[in-house]
C-alpha cells in the first residue's frame, strides 16, 4: 500500500510542460484598442474567447455586459471589430472580457487578424 503511494507521487513523463485552463490561446502580438463608451483602452491580450484591457477599473463591474468595439492596425489597413462582452473579472488596472457567442462574420474577422500576423512574419522572414 506504501508502494503504491509513492509511486503516486512520483514525476510521470509528460510533453507538457504546462497545463492550462484556457480553451483558447492568448495573443499579445497584435497591435490593438478597444472603444467602450467612447473611451479608447489599450488591449493587453485577446483571443477568441474574450480580451484583457488596460484601464481604471472602477468602471467596471464583473457581470456588466458592454459594447466593444477592437480596432486592429493590419498590415494593409486598419480592421473594426465591434461585438458584445461580459466582464468577468478586473485587478489593478486590468479589466478581463468575455466574448457573448460569436458569430460566424466576427468568428471570420478574428481569424482574418490571426491570418494577417502570420503572414507578416511569414514575409519579414524571407526579406533579404
Amino acid at each position: 500500500m506504501l508502494g503504491m503511494f509513492f509511486s503516486s507521487l512520483k514525476k510521470k513523463p509528460d510533453n507538457d510542460q504546462f497545463t492550462t485552463r484556457r480553451r483558447h490561446a492568448r495573443r499579445d502580438c497584435d497591435r490593438c484598442v478597444s472603444v467602450i463608451a467612447g473611451k479608447t483602452y489599450p488591449v493587453e491580450n485577446w483571443s477568441m474567447g474574450g480580451l484583457q484591457i488596460t484601464g481604471d477599473d472602477r468602471m467596471f463591474t464583473p457581470g456588466q455586459k458592454l459594447d466593444i468595439t477592437m480596432k486592429f492596425k493590419l498590415r494593409n489597413n486598419i480592421i473594426d471589430i465591434s461585438h458584445k462582452m461580459d466582464v468577468v473579472r478586473k485587478t489593478k488596472g486590468k479589466i478581463s472580457f468575455e466574448f457573448t457567442p460569436l458569430s460566424q462574420k466576427i468568428s471570420n474577422n478574428l481569424q482574418q487578424v490571426v491570418d494577417d500576423y502570420v503572414a507578416g512574419k511569414f514575409a519579414e522572414s524571407h526579406m533579404v
